[in-house]
């Protein structure tokens, strides 16, 4: 009989997405064979354990967030993965979250509500952080429109207290235009900048649109108003980083370094749920949508809510949106499906008929059309 594996998993549990990934490497285990794990209670970015030097074990999944814990690991000579956006080992295989992925996620979401408006706020400590923002400015600038970012730090040369920080962030908040759209670089800054926005007098959402980013649903649901949040996939990031700790630690080879996972999509609570868009018959189409999309509604059920001509509607749609009212709908209809594939086990039978398709054969050409792979490939692929 095999011997049973050694892993230890360097990975805080303070946190939803740590915590996801956890319950994805514990999935994996779960459909191949069990490990015997190492799970130390450790904070984020925490040194190595005092255990870890003289630990006789067959492999690590680590967030190597610092050059304590890489240089520990690079002595191992032991299968590693990481699973932090660092970089503090190079040529060991890491997953991570699509940053980029994050940013588009994000942008649309605001787009479809009309804002022309965006901010971001970061950590500019930690590189997820940056690669977030550079992946949310690329598509704000695409777009045509300006991003304005705040990334939290000192001034150079001085230290600082929590009351100062505050006070910049609530400077910066009060500097921004109504009707922002803002993105914060993870929940907690995103409470951290309600309770900034309370203090300046600044609705939400009303005024500031707001953001976050791991949809940590206590977190979210504690903060008032209930904290939207971009969705990641932390069980598939993990699940996917057991997949190849066990090829490796099988004496396998991976075939690439760099494995990037796809966000879910955006949760949406009360701090996003506003239209920013001035004109009220493009407004009140862009909700209709919103709340039909899969119900199977198309152009002729729009004109039925807003009694406009349909030439007249189009044209004032596309100014506003840059798409037709039909494109925004299929928009909709195969962003609901792209998260039933990643998200649930649904056959694609069932998601059709959940997406506002008469059958299946219908809704493969439409989403082969739109993204360019059978939705079955691409269900596989992520």
């Amino acid at each position: 009989m095999a011997k049973t594996k050694t892993v230890a998993l360097l990975i805080e549990t303070s946190n939803a997405y740590s915590r996801g990934m956890l319950q994805g490497i514990a999935s994996y285990m779960h459909e191949n064979e069990l490990w015997e794990i190492a799970l130390p209670e450790q904070e984020r970015g925490a040194g190595p354990p005092p255990w870890l030097n003289a630990w006789k074990g067959d492999g690590v999944i680590a967030r190597i967030e610092n050059d304590r814990i890489a240089r520990v690991l690079k002595r191992k000579c032991i299968p590693v993965v990481d699973v932090s956006a660092a970089r503090k080992l190079p040529g060991v295989p890491w997953v991570e979250i699509d940053e980029t992925g994050v940013g588009k996620a994000a942008f649309e979401h605001f787009r479809e509500r009309g804002f022309e408006r965006f901010a971001y706020c970061g950590e500019p400590a930690y590189d997820w952080s940056k690669l977030r923002q550079d992946g949310f400015a690329h598509f704000v600038n695409e777009a045509g429109f300006e991003l304005e970012v705040f990334n939290d730090a000192p001034v150079p040369g001085q230290r600082d207290s929590v009351n100062q920080a505050k006070k910049r962030l609530i400077r910066w908040v009060k500097s921004l235009p109504s009707r922002t759209a803002l993105l914060a670089c993870y929940d907690v800054k995103a409470q951290q900048i309600l309770d900034a926005c309370r203090h300046a007098g600044i609705k939400v959402p009303e005024q500031i649109t707001l953001l976050g980013v791991d949809n940590d649903e206590v977190l979210c649901d504690l903060s008032t108003p209930p904290l939207s949040s971009v969705v990641p996939a932390a069980k598939r990031v993990g699940y996917e980083a057991a997949r190849l700790l066990d090829v490796m630690m099988k004496g396998g080879k991976v075939d690439k370094l760099c494995h990037l996972i796809e966000p879910l999509g955006v949760e949406t609570r009360q701090s996003t749920d506003i239209l920013a868009v001035e004109d009220e018959d493009i407004a009140s189409v862009l909700r209709f949508i919103r709340d039909h999309h899969c119900d199977g509604i198309n152009v002729e059920d729009i004109l039925k809510v807003v009694p406009l001509s349909r030439r007249t509607l189009e044209s004032r749609f596309r100014a506003r949106v840059g798409r037709t009212m039909y494109q925004e709908i299929m928009r909709r209809r195969i962003e609901r499906i792209c998260q039933l594939l990643r998200g649930t086990d649904l056959s694609l039978g069932q998601i059709a008929m959940r997406t506002g398709f008469q059958t299946e054969e219908y809704m493969n050409v439409a989403f082969r059309r739109a993204v360019g792979i059978p939705p079955g490939k691409f269900r596989k692929q992520r």
